[in-house]
């Protein structure tokens, strides 16, 4: 797994948002998508946060307006991110000691992809063969 990089495995069709984009609109673009996060970025696609599922449970507990609600209220600002040289080993490592399920992948500024453990998941299931039954 050592000559695998986070390229490899990274989706670089993205769902995006902009930090005033109002939480419920967040939440009908990730249901609509059939995806757990969107990603925050500025006019110049420079990442800005991560907005996932499990910030939603804060934002039903908070009982926020979602309606006046804008996703920069709740999102994960600075993520932690990745680049799409960086060996998969390690990415797994950074998400597992973060608990992540969601790692934003960059190129200098610039938002290129993410990688999900629903990625890592499809990646084993075709990577190994399967033990016999």
């Amino acid at each position: 797994m050592d000559d695998i990089f986070a390229a490899r495995l990274m989706s670089t069709s993205l769902c995006t948002v902009t930090p005033d984009t109002l939480v419920e609109e967040a939440a009908k673009t990730m249901m609509d998508s059939d995806i757990g996060s969107v990603l925050v970025v500025d006019e110049e696609n420079h990442l800005e946060g991560i907005l996932t599922s499990t910030d939603f449970v804060q934002i039903v507990a908070e009982r926020q307006p979602k309606d006046e609600t804008p996703v920069s209220a709740y999102m994960s600002r600075d993520p932690i991110t990745t680049t799409a040289q960086t060996p998969i080993r390690d990415v797994a490592d950074s998400m597992i000691e973060h608990g992540f399920h969601h790692l934003p992948v960059v190129d200098g500024d610039d938002l290129i992809g993410i990688i999900t453990t629903t990625d890592f998941a499809a990646y084993l299931s075709q990577a190994r063969t399967p033990s016999p039954t």
